[in-house]
């Protein structure tokens, strides 16, 4: 069985895109990215959205906090929409087509990269121009959603600070430990943030499901809770309504290795969308090239499976160790 004759399950698109274009001036010399400095000491903070251009939720909740007139008490907030382009190409007929314009905005982020002037994309042009900001961000949110219906998890990156920094935020519940994608480096792993080194630090929320009304409320909860770890909001600033209950506990995932496509040819063994944990060494989560692919150890936990974006080369599930 091959990709092309999977099918997918086809989620309904349950929030409305706002109308972003009222931002496009931004507050500087950037489009789209607002900078706001109280005047006191404090760390310069960054709550990221559309890093994905269908990835909505942290649109929302970005807009959210430009609209309620959010400016910090101590340091510095930075708020911004990064591929905008991708955002304004959203069709409801075809989702998860503005993913991106010609290249992943979350690969492409080490200076090497970067500074490759013979490289050109619509990402690059973007990241280049949110770079300078970048790169004085002292504590970075970056809010995302997932192709499919799972519960929402943070993405620490493999950094002890990282797992440190999402103990602190308390929520969502799940903590995945990784080293990020063979395809390139992610936002929250560019320079200082992936440095064990630097006391910048970086967290990834994958809020829920791309377009389900709960991922707004997950990205709203989480982008409240970070600012108010970073001090540099108190409470009361906030809009109302934004805080949920903690959960009761976290637990934390280790990625061990990724699943990645060498073909067209790759079928999971069942319905999967994230998070299942299976018991058993050996059991076989998946076939590829008609060979199949078994867990590696026991309680081995599935992050992420996916095969909307798959081609070959590209990470179709990554399978992680449950550690607490």
């Amino acid at each position: 069985m091959t990709q092309q004759a999977t099918t997918f399950d086809a989620y309904p698109v349950e929030v409305e895109f706002p109308d972003i274009r009222p931002y496009a001036a931004g507050n500087g010399d950037i489009p789209y990215l607002f900078t706001f400095d109280s005047g006191l000491p404090g760390p310069h903070v960054m709550i990221n959205a559309l890093t994905h251009g269908n990835e909505v939720c942290g649109a929302i909740a970005v807009k959210g906090l430009l609209d309620h007139g959010l400016r910090p008490r101590r340091g510095r907030l930075t708020l911004a929409f990064a591929n905008v382009e991708a955002y304004h190409r959203f069709d409801p007929a075809r989702p998860d087509a503005s993913r991106f314009v010609d290249q992943d905005f979350n690969r492409v982020w080490t200076a090497a990269v970067l500074d490759d002037t013979s490289r050109d994309s619509s990402e690059l042009r973007r990241a280049r121009a949110m770079r300078p900001v970048i790169d004085t961000v002292d504590l970075l949110l970056d809010l995302h959603s997932m192709h499919e219906k799972s519960r929402p998890l943070i993405v620490s990156g493999p950094l002890d600070k990282g797992i440190a920094l999402s103990r602190a935020l308390g929520a969502p519940a799940d903590v995945v430990v990784d080293e990020g994608h063979p395809e390139g480096r992610r936002m929250r792993d560019y320079d200082g943030f992936g440095d064990p080194a630097s006391a910048r630090n970086a967290l990834l929320i994958e809020c829920g499901q791309h377009w389900e009304t709960a991922a707004v409320a997950v990205a709203q909860d989480c982008a409240a809770r970070f600012l108010l770890h970073a001090g540099v909001v108190d409470e009361a600033d906030l809009p109302a309504g934004w805080l949920r209950p903690l959960p009761a506990a976290q637990r934390v995932v280790r990625v061990t290795e990724p699943v990645v496509a060498s073909s067209m040819d790759f079928r999971f063994a069942g319905p999967y969308t994230g998070l299942e944990t299976f018991a058993e060494a050996g059991t076989v989560i998946g076939w590829r090239d008609g060979q199949p692919v078994v867990t590696p150890y026991p309680n081995c936990v599935l992050v992420m499976p996916s095969l909307r974006q798959m081609r070959p080369g590209v990470t179709v599930v990554r399978l992680g160790r449950l550690e607490s």
